[in-house]
């Protein structure tokens, strides 16, 4: 199905927390294919393309079926370095050594519980609508308002005092980025930031939702992986 889309995966080969994270085994397979395999699934896309700075990385990624047309710089590739600026360094040599997308989607290479289903529902709704981002977010598993700080004393400071006594059920609930998907129309502009209102959030149960950034995140995620995978197994 060709529908003008691209997939970008940022995956550099610098992990310091995780050493290799990007292709650390994951059940049996390296934690980059999961979201390869699941954009590749979806047939959303004309390519799946993964940024990297690392030969080995770039080895894997073409092995499990995506694209690397070119190795990211090592400016690109420090601790520094923001996504945005490596998505826009990879837009622009498909445009000049390619062709020009409508939509682009960032995918995150440490997304084992990325589903299809979530990615096609977020295509969907930015294509028929006037958003100019459309990305993966979940709800606060706590009200936000009852969140503290801790001082240099080591006691305890409200960021909102003012909600201290509001029951809990009498609080907005809030959302946070999901960290699995970012989909872009380049031909709506806007100036606003991503998490505003020039984008539609979609909404994923938190079952299905885990940052990996720490030993502790990635242990986090197999844990919910098996249970996800027993579960449809059973």
């Amino acid at each position: 199905m060709k529908t003008n889309c691209i997939a970008i995966i940022p995956a550099r080969g610098g992990s310091k927390r995780i050493p290799r994270k990007n292709i650390k085994d994951f059940f049996g397979k390296p934690l980059i294919a999961y979201t390869i395999q699941v954009a590749l699934e979806s047939e959303l896309f004309d390519k799946v393309i993964v940024s990297t700075d690392d030969e080995e990385i770039a080895q894997i990624a073409i092995h499990y079926g995506a694209e690397v047309p070119v190795m990211r710089p090592k400016s690109l590739s420090d601790d520094m370095t923001g996504t945005q600026a490596v998505i826009d360094f990879t837009i622009d040599f498909l445009d000049k050594h390619y062709k020009r997308y409508d939509y682009i989607c960032t995918l995150y290479a440490t997304a084992p519980l990325l589903k299809v289903n979530y990615l096609k529902e977020a295509y969907n709704k930015i294509k028929n609508s006037s958003a100019k981002y459309c990305f993966s977010a979940t709800s606060m598993p706590f009200p936000i308002q009852r969140s503290f700080k801790i001082n240099k004393l080591g006691r305890c400071k409200m960021f909102t005092p003012e909600y201290y006594s509001t029951r809990s059920q009498d609080l907005e609930e809030s959302y946070h980025d999901a960290g699995q998907f970012y989909w872009e129309n380049r031909n709506i502009l806007s100036e606003k930031v991503i998490f505003g209102e020039d984008s539609i959030p979609i909404i994923l149960p938190r079952y299905l939702v885990q940052d990996i950034d720490t030993l502790e995140d990635w242990k986090q995620a197999e844990i919910l992986y098996e249970i996800i995978h027993k579960k449809n197994n059973g």
